[in-house]
């Protein structure tokens, strides 16, 4: 696919359009009792998400390279005892594959791809946790996924099935902002207090016995091999480039949403990394500070998008403009938009717009708001996949051909931020030009056994 062709799709894949959906594969017709059979890889942390919002359907597996979580079955009790446990999902789809219409991937960064991929090719639909992949030609193979496969996609991005993202869209094209010349997002993490990051003395991590019920091969899948650390699993890898992408990755997709799909902002000319906390090789910085350069798209004046981390780490706050009246402070995060109309803010989910003065704002809803344009979604993102799947409702908004380029300006902040300085973009042709070794970054060489996808590029 043409990357014109890439970006063009997104405006119209963000609002969501009908698809013909394939229920069940390799069946007739439709699961029993018109529920969707699903498997989860991936049962902790973050996978309660996807329980939560597949509650209803039927749950045919589960596969976690750790047998020791199977807390699932407690807090959901829908759940049958007797689901087949996997710790390899190829295992899984090899035994149940006919049995599976849609698969929920809650794994770490570095296996999103080939989890994802290797369901798609089986037929399934898929909804895939957030960055949708650890690296750029990841994304974009994927995209190619979607359109080669026809399954439904959707990346769970909470914040883009809520009404605050769409009504920030209705009043930036209801001419209220104006002209948007920056945007300025923020997050206040990584919390070295809590329980995914922490800050570590030294690299390599010293190596430690596999506990017996951790697959650790099939953890590591296409990343380099390395020895078990509990700094790895099951909670801390975000803090390590070969597997996580660090805050920006955990939150970009979040914050940025709204920036990225209302203002049109795909394909940067170049990103550079202004400043960081120093760190160890490998190692996610405590703070930093990113720059986005967008040029004119359209009718849309160019733009930069600025990005701050770490503020409780002596990194920057939010910026906050003049006419800010909510308090003393900007908020700890979220997006500001700079506009020569209004300023305005969206907060950590792209969610709640309002303009930076709160008169301002208060006058605009007694004036009655902007007419809706952009239909709303009930529920979240996992619904929302699972209507798209039984034909009862639009494709998903955070379908992988919006989630894709989303993902893609995401994991090049990444990239700034892992090495440093100024990167210059060639978006057409997928290519760091100015520092050509920064392209192996760009499709990382995959683990013996674990290569998938070259068949999309052919």
């Amino acid at each position: 696919m043409k990357r014109r062709n890439f970006i063009k799709t997104t405006a119209a894949a963000g609002a969501g359009a009908f698809v013909l959906p394939r229920f069940s594969i390799g069946q007739p017709g439709p699961s029993a009792n018109s529920k969707m059979n699903i498997a989860m890889i991936g049962v902790g942390g973050i996978a309660g998400m996807a329980f939560d919002g597949c509650h209803e359907e039927n749950i045919v597996a589960l596969c976690d390279i750790d047998t020791r979580k199977q807390a699932p079955h407690n807090k959901h009790p829908q759940i049958r005892r007797d689901v087949p446990y996997f710790q390899d999902f190829r295992v899984m789809f090899d035994k149940l594959g006919k049995e599976i219409d849609g698969v929920c991937i809650n794994t770490p960064d570095h296996t999103h791809f080939v989890a994802t991929l290797a369901a798609m090719e089986r037929g399934m639909h898929v909804c895939t946790q957030k960055p949708l992949t650890h690296n750029i030609w990841e994304a974009r193979t994927l995209q190619r996924a979607k359109a080669k496969y026809k399954v439904v996609t959707n990346m769970a991005n909470q914040g883009h099935t809520y009404d605050g993202i769409r009504q920030m869209r209705e009043m930036y094209e209801a001419g209220l902002f104006g002209q948007v010349s920056e945007v300025h997002l923020a997050f206040n993490g990584p919390n070295y207090e809590g329980k995914y990051f922490a800050k570590h003395e030294s690299m390599p991590l010293v190596a430690e016995p596999i506990p017996e019920e951790v697959n650790w091969d099939a953890w590591i899948g296409p990343a380099p091999e390395t020895a078990y650390s509990s700094m790895l699993h099951p909670l801390q890898w975000r803090s390590f480039w070969d597997y996580g992408t660090g805050m920006l990755g955990d939150w970009f997709c979040h914050v940025g949403d709204g920036p990225v799909w209302i203002l049109d902002l795909y394909a940067p000319t170049v990103v550079e990394c202004l400043e960081s906390a120093p760190t160890l090789p490998g190692v996610i910085p405590g703070y930093s500070s990113i720059r986005y350069d967008f040029p004119a798209r359209g009718d849309k004046a160019a733009c930069s998008m600025y990005w701050n981390d770490g503020q409780r780490n002596g990194g920057k706050p939010l910026h906050k403009p003049d006419d800010w009246t909510w308090g003393a402070n900007a908020p700890k995060g979220g997006s500001m938009w700079i506009g020569s109309e209004a300023n305005a803010y969206l907060d950590l989910r792209s969610s709640n717009p309002r303009f930076a003065n709160k008169e301002r704002m208060r006058a605009f809803k007694e004036s009655g708001g902007v007419t809706e344009q952009y239909a709303r979604v009930e529920g979240g993102p996992f619904k929302e996949w699972i209507r798209a799947v039984k034909g009862e409702g639009p494709e998903p908004g955070s379908n992988f051909d919006y989630a894709a380029p989303l993902s893609e300006v995401c994991l090049l902040g990444v990239l700034a931020q892992r090495f440093g300085g100024r990167i210059e973009w060639d978006a057409e042709n997928m290519r760091v030009t100015n520092r050509p070794e920064l392209n192996a970054y760009i499709r990382e060489p995959a683990r013996a056994g674990w290569e998938m996808g070259d068949e999309l590029w052919a």
